[in-house]
């Protein structure tokens, strides 16, 4: 049985930094099986200490895990594609960020970002636990808004689907190449630079 690579086995930092961001990756063969609750709450709970404007923590995350009676609504906003290997998560997260600051209603003109700093906690959680967690923009955000009653003010930023790693083998035939070989990055120096834009 094939298992999920070991991202430090492929990947190479070319300063030091810390091992869990080599870990992070997105891989897609899950399992099947359940996340404890307790594995959720600390995916959620590392999200909560994201920096944030104002310290509005902006974001939201509503979730259906694969025996809720919200299974398949969330799976339906999914595309083609995605619905291909996210049949074997545990969960699937829909993030969101509220547009306008609580403090004064006011347009919040970071609110995406804040949303993507706590998700990035969260998929660094996953990465620290073992587990599989996969952002993807392939999913219908109108029919997320109005599915899961998400409210104006909001916007409709990620899907996420989580879960425990699973065989490589299992996934369609045209996903299992990219869970053999975690993606490298390019060099610091195309994308920092000192001064004006020079890329």
């Amino acid at each position: 049985m094939a298992h999920l690579p070991d991202p430090l086995e492929h990947r190479q930092a070319d300063h030091p930094i810390e091992d869990l961001f080599l870990r992070r990756w997105s891989p897609r063969a899950m399992n099947g099986e359940p996340l404890a609750e307790s594995e959720l709450m600390r995916l959620f709970e590392a999200a909560r200490w994201a920096p944030s404007t104002y310290n509005e923590q902006e974001w939201r995350f509503l979730y259906a895990t694969r025996d809720s009676e919200h299974w398949q609504t969330y799976f339906d906003l999914l595309t083609e594609g995605n619905q291909a290997w996210c049949d074997q998560a545990a969960v699937l997260i829909v993030g969101l960020s509220c547009k306008v600051f609580s403090r004064n209603g006011k347009p919040n003109p970071v609110h995406t970002l804040d949303t993507g700093l706590a998700m990035q906690n969260l998929l660094l959680q996953a990465a620290a636990m073992g587990l599989v967690a996969h952002g993807m923009a392939g999913f219908n955000r109108g029919s997320a808004k109005s599915a899961l009653n998400v409210p104006d003010d909001f916007e409709v930023e990620v899907m996420i689907a989580a879960g425990h790693p699973g065989d490589p083998d299992s996934l369609p035939e045209n996903y299992r190449d990219m869970d053999l070989n975690p993606s490298g990055r390019k060099p610091v120096a195309e994308i920092a630079r000192p001064g004006t834009f020079v890329f």
